[in-house]
């Protein structure tokens, strides 16, 4: 039995190795357009599919397995395919190869499309790479807001608590706030990055954290700042009342004044 399991899992490195083989070769296009079975399949994804098409394209790329990679590479590289079959090729290609494929799809976290920056980091956070904390934190400030909370998710769920501070960071950014009558207003991503900068423990927070919950003017936040107070301290305010709870966090923020 455990020879069996040997030899299944040498054959998927096996596997895995000749498919990274494939990402490097495949700047050739000729590489599977020779091929019937690769051209027939790059045409396809030059087509706007519905969702059981795609779903059929999805299992059709899965079982030619490292075969597909050369065509995922070339969908992946050019704006002649449409955007949710690029997205899916990039997914496809992390499964396929694994995290061998994980350079060159960390690459394309800064594609001049935030669908491809997007479906970078997911595909990255699906591998579980959390040797990428550098591409995450930066973008953290992209353009587009969806990619900044994909990065905020990566950080959060690999639990990359060195770049707390860069999630912190998110709270100055005009980016993660609209402007109405010259009034700026935060976005939902506010309400995460409080959040997430508890679940990474970042004790730097707590004390403006302690300012900003006795301060009316964030009270839309208020829930994410008593959560995260909650994780910074190992305490819970009680239940009911702001009015307690914001009296709670005033004595614990006394308490840890030192005179």
């Amino acid at each position: 039995m455990k020879f069996k399991l040997c030899m299944i899992v040498a054959l998927g490195l096996v596997l895995n190795v000749s498919a990274y083989a494939n990402i490097k070769k495949s700047n050739n296009l000729m590489d599977f357009k020779k091929e019937p079975v690769l051209s027939a399949l790059n045409d396809t994804y030059k087509k706007e599919l519905n969702h059981k098409d795609l779903f059929a394209l999805k299992e059709r790329t899965l079982k030619l397995a490292g075969k597909s990679v050369p065509v995922l590479v070339n969908v992946m590289k050019s704006s002649e395919y449409p955007d949710k079959n690029r997205w899916i090729a990039t997914f496809l290609l992390g499964r396929i190869v694994g995290k061998q494929a994980a350079p060159f799809i960390a690459k394309f976290s800064k594609h001049p499309s935030w669908v491809l920056r997007m479906a970078s980091l997911k595909t990255l956070l699906a591998l579980k790479l959390s040797d990428y904390g550098p591409v995450y934190a930066d973008a953290l400030g992209d353009s587009s807001l969806l990619v900044r909370i994909q990065a905020l998710e990566n950080i959060k769920s690999l639990k990359l608590k060195p770049y707390g501070s860069r999630v912190w960071a998110m709270l100055y950014d005009q980016q993660n706030y609209y402007n109405v009558k010259n009034v700026y207003k935060r976005t939902n991503i506010i309400k995460n990055v409080i959040k997430t900068v508890g679940d990474l423990k970042l004790l730097e927070a707590k004390k403006p954290l302690f300012v900003m919950i006795n301060d009316k003017k964030y009270e839309d936040i208020f829930e994410e700042m008593d959560y995260s107070l909650g994780q910074l301290t190992g305490k819970s305010s009680p239940k009911g009342e702001k009015v307690n709870k914001r009296q709670f966090w005033k004595r614990m923020s006394l308490a840890e004044t030192k005179i």
